[in-house]
């Protein structure tokens, strides 16, 4: 089986691809791998990665393709790979994000590299959407307005990532806060005043906000958050609850949240603005944002096939205590 590295050669600020050029040897020669049973690419352009992922996968063999970046390249490895039942997909986090792999374990056990050649596979639910295969969350409205503004505020001096993420979040609380939506959940629709919905087929977004504790990536559903509009001081109480996936408990909504959030569960799902504003709404999809008339989503059961590090893959596997 071949082991095909696809690499984004700058991630979260460094050039990935010098470290893994120096590790990956000695990586393999521990899970005693040749060298040509593994292979090294570089990404050249958007969209690169998906095509070099359906090109290694379309062959018919084994392969597991392991992306080497953030999300955003996994999210293209996963879209070429998966109509491929011969290919898996792997994840070195050298991004600034890497929210998938919280799904599973830590950043350190996916950089690994001995642990991810002997690791094992497993399949998982992805999403579709009318802007591509997604494997985590895609959201409508504030979230991911204020990850679609971050790069506007990178290209200032001295504005790295966590001081971009303070500024983008400063301008939209100046800015108006929530939108008239209807969502149609497995085809029942409300409308809601909403700050933010999102659609979830893994638990963490936007650098570590755990969206929904209790999701799982195999039960063919999608967790959906409707939180709804809200003034500033409420939003300063219930945003540090949301990001430690503390406003879902045992299957509810917490008592104090529940005027706040709606908790559903659906196979498929639709977003659209009802309200008349010029604003465009801003929708995510594996942190991938742009300016939308909404977003619909479909859960695709199973469709996915990825590659866990040894250590994770064992623990995922391991028979439950009784």
């Amino acid at each position: 089986m071949k082991r095909i590295f696809i690499m984004t050669p700058v991630a979260g600020g460094r050039d990935a691809g010098v470290e893994l050029e120096r590790r990956l040897p000695q990586g393999a020669a521990a899970a005693g791998l040749a060298a040509e049973e593994y292979t090294i690419v570089r990404t050249e352009y958007a969209g690169h990665a998906k095509q070099l992922a359906e090109q290694y996968a379309c062959g018919g063999e084994r392969v597991q393709l392991f992306s080497v970046g953030g999300d955003g390249t996994l999210n293209e490895v996963l879209s070429g790979a998966y109509p491929y039942k011969n290919a898996a997909v792997g994840c070195l986090p050298y991004g600034s994000g890497n929210d998938f792999l919280r799904n599973f374990g830590t950043r350190e056990e996916f950089l690994d590299l001995a642990g991810q050649l002997a690791g094992g596979e497993r399949e998982i639910d992805l999403f579709e959407t009318e802007f591509g295969i997604g494997a985590a969350i895609c959201s409508a409205g504030l979230d991911a307005q204020i990850a679609y503004e971050i790069p506007k505020f990178r290209r200032l001096p001295l504005c790295g990532g966590e001081a971009a993420y303070r500024l983008s979040i400063l301008q939209q609380l100046l800015g108006p806060l929530g939108r008239r939506l209807r969502i149609t959940l497995d085809g029942q629709a409300v409308s809601r005043e909403c700050l933010m919905v999102a659609l979830c087929n893994g638990g963490y977004y936007g650098g570590g906000f755990f969206a929904a504790p209790e999701c799982r990536m195999d039960d063919g559903l999608l967790d959906v958050m409707l939180v709804h509009k809200i003034g500033l001081m409420r939003i300063a109480r219930v945003l540090p609850l949301y990001q430690k996936g503390l406003h879902i408990q045992n299957g509810e909504v917490i008592p104090a949240l529940r005027d706040v959030i709606e908790f559903r569960r659906c196979r498929t799902a639709q977003i659209s603005a009802e309200d008349s504003t010029a604003r465009p709404l801003i929708v995510n999809v594996d942190g991938e944002c742009r300016p939308a008339q909404g977003i619909s989503a479909r859960v695709l059961p199973l469709a996915g096939r990825i590659v866990l590090p040894a250590a994770v893959y064992a623990r995922q596997t391991a028979p439950a205590c009784k």
